[in-house]
Order: C-alpha cells, then sequence, then structure tokens
C-alpha cells in the first residue's frame, strides 16, 4: 500500500502527464528533443530527483516513491520520464562521491529540471561487458585528459553533462573511475543515431579528444567507477519496469476504451472472449510485474539484496510490455496500423529498452548467478 504522500504525488505527477505530456507525445517524436520548459514545469512541480538528499535540492525520499512520480509521468510519455531515470540514477552517484561543491550546482539544476544529466558508459566494442572500457583517463596534475568514445547514449546530444566511465588504471574493473563531465567542454563532440524508437530520448556517440577535466570532478576513489554503475543499475532497472508497465497500461486502457465503443454484428465487440481475454491477460500480466518492480525498490530501500529482482524487472518489464502493446495494436484492427495511433510509437520506444540497460540474456545470467550463487554459499555452510 501507499502512504497519502506517495498517493498525492501519484495525482500531482498523473494530472501533469495527463495535461501536459499525452497531448504531445507523438509530436515530440518529430520534434526528436525533450521540451526543456517541460523539464522545468516539472522541476517546479518537485517531480524530478524526489529520492535525492535534501541538501542538494531534492527531497530525500524513497526510492519507491520515485517508482511512483515515475510511473505516472511516464504513463504520458515514456520519453519524457526518462529524465526523471537518468536524474535519479546520476543524481545517487553524484551525491554519494561527487565533491560537495559540484554535487551541489549539479543536482540542483538536475532537479529543477534546469539541467539534463547522461550516463556515459557503453562504447562502441563493448556493450554489456560493462567493464572492458577503452576510454582512457589520463591523470595531467590538476586535471584528467579524457580521449576515446562512448557509444549507444541516451540523451547524448541534449545532455548538460555526463557521468562518464573511464580507464584510470589496469585492465578489468578495478581500473574505471568515474567522472562528472560538462558537456560544453573543449574537446568534445556528439552524434545522434537514427534510431526505431525514442526519438525524443535519442541516442548517439559521444567523443573525447584529449577534454581535460579538473581532478575534483572525480567521483570517489580511482579505481572505484565500476562499482558505482552496477549498484545503480540494480535501481534503475526497477524504474525502466515501471516505465514499460505504464506504457503497456496506457494502451490498455484505450483498448479497453475501444472495444465497449467499436460495433460489430449490431454489438460492441467487447462482448466476444476472443476480443476482451488478450487484454484481460494483458492486465493481469502487467498488474504482475508492477508489483515486481515495487517490491524490489521496497527492498532497495530497505537496504535488502536486490540485484536478482532488479534483473527480473529489467527482463519482464520490457518483454511484457512489448507482447501487450503489440496486442493493443491488433486489438485495433486496421485502424491500430496506421501511425496515428500511439500503438506504433509505444511500442516502438519500449522495443528499445529490451537492449538499453542490459539485454535479457544478461538479465538471466544475472539472476542465475545469483540463485545459484546462494545455494552454492548454503551448501558449503553445512
Amino acid at each position: 500500500m501507499f502512504t497519502e504522500d506517495q498517493l498525492a504525488f501519484r495525482v500531482t505527477a498523473e494530472r501533469f502527464a495527463a495535461e501536459r505530456l499525452a497531448p504531445g507525445f507523438m509530436a515530440r517524436e518529430a520534434e526528436g528533443r525533450v521540451d526543456r520548459g517541460l523539464l522545468r514545469e516539472m522541476g517546479g512541480l518537485g517531480l524530478i530527483g524526489v529520492d535525492l538528499p535534501e541538501r542538494f535540492g531534492g527531497m530525500g525520499l524513497s526510492a519507491e516513491t520515485a517508482g511512483v512520480v515515475i510511473e505516472a509521468v511516464a504513463y504520458g510519455d515514456l520519453n519524457v520520464s526518462y529524465v526523471q531515470l537518468l536524474t535519479s540514477l546520476n543524481g545517487q552517484i553524484i551525491a554519494r562521491h561527487g565533491a560537495p561543491g559540484l554535487a551541489e550546482t549539479w543536482i540542483r539544476r538536475a532537479v529543477r529540471g534546469e539541467a539534463v544529466l547522461a550516463l556515459a558508459l557503453t562504447e562502441p566494442r563493448g556493450g554489456s561487458d560493462a567493464a572492458n572500457l577503452a576510454l582512457s583517463a589520463r591523470r595531467d596534475g590538476d586535471v584528467y585528459v579524457l580521449r576515446g568514445e562512448k557509444s549507444s547514449i541516451s540523451m547524448a546530444d541534449q545532455a548538460d553533462a555526463a557521468v562518464v566511465f573511464a580507464r584510470t588504471g589496469g585492465s578489468g574493473a578495478r581500473g574505471v573511475s568515474a567522472f562528472l563531465v560538462p558537456m560544453d567542454l573543449p574537446g568534445i563532440s556528439r552524434t545522434r543515431f537514427n534510431d526505431l524508437g525514442s526519438k525524443a530520448v535519442g541516442r548517439g556517440s559521444i567523443f573525447f579528444d584529449d577534454v581535460r577535466v579538473p581532478v575534483d570532478h572525480r567521483l570517489a576513489e580511482e579505481g572505484m567507477g565500476f562499482v558505482q554503475v552496477m549498484q545503480g543499475f540494480d535501481y534503475s532497472r526497477a524504474l525502466i519496469g515501471l516505465q514499460c508497465c505504464a506504457a503497456a497500461q496506457a494502451s490498455l486502457d484505450e483498448s479497453w476504451k475501444y472495444v465497449t465503443e467499436r460495433e460489430a454484428f449490431g454489438a460492441p465487440i467487447a462482448q466476444y472472449q476472443g476480443v476482451t481475454f488478450p487484454l484481460a491477460e494483458g492486465e493481469g500480466l502487467i498488474a504482475a510485474v508492477r508489483q515486481l518492480c515495487y517490491h524490489t525498490l521496497r527492498l532497495r530501500d530497505a537496504g535488502a539484496p536486490h540485484t536478482a529482482e532488479a534483473a527480473m524487472c529489467k527482463w519482464l518489464g520490457p518483454k511484457t510490455a512489448v507482447d501487450v502493446i503489440h496486442q493493443c495494436l491488433l486489438t485495433h484492427g486496421h485502424y491500430g496500423w496506421s501511425m496515428d495511433l500511439p500503438h506504433q510509437q509505444r511500442l516502438r520506444d519500449v522495443m528499445g529498452l529490451e537492449i538499453g540497460d542490459g539485454t535479457a540474456q544478461i538479465m538471466k545470467m544475472i539472476v542465475a548467478r545469483e540463485r545459484a550463487g546462494k545455494i552454492s554459499v548454503q551448501h558449503a555452510n553445512r
């Protein structure tokens, strides 16, 4: 059960999503950008970074509350809700490991909707192998010199700053460090990919050509970057699951309305089990995934292990949403095949989340490793 405060946040977010986001959902795809005015409005309503520390402009609320907000916003526009996800994910890293002045500046701007933060981890030669980084950060006095490329980065050409993971030491995870890098530094250039969906968010490459980053922009000690991002992914994967649930729920709600109004053979098509049963199945599946996501966030809030549960959210959320939205599109018949309805856009947007932040195969490997490891420990202790 949600608290009264969480329900109040949900009401505010749902109203904003219905009045300000949903009407322009499809138009923003054509524009290919997230409207900064909308972000400032969300920031003014306290809908960005609710989980971040109060001393940096957040509200210091729970991960579960952040989930409530992101789900409500994603119902109106999954792409805009990505700002909430990036702010919470990056903001947690910056708040915990950044110099106080650095954290104060960037988190406050992000929470107010005045700055967008990207996560720059993936490189051309390695996606799921997150520790296999080639981008180098060489210490030169009071700066680090960054050289290399990050690829497949969400908001690459829109972000004002990025948490960048670079190699400062030897091979493997222990040689990876993190930096908060303003995107207006000399030597940075950016491109955008022509993707199938999530065009308002955008994805692209960021090139670092001897970019000089002050030492005080390093997050934590050298060699701690990989630990930071892995801990963050356990959070973002549960939030992604809720984004997907919201998009699927929007298509389900529209489909229920459609089948009660559309008539065939003199009666609403909702009277036919062949029409309503697939939608009923979708409701059950989405409700189950939603509960898993909130369970995972509650584990996080309690300080309990939740790596396996987060991986389940990331695997089941996008897959289930793709299947449900696809069925909703088919339920609308020939009209559903039109680009005039939002189902096709939601389908393309959610499909990208089957890849980003780790594929289903990687998520299953994580679950298997977590479960098999626990069994091995239990067996050894007998």
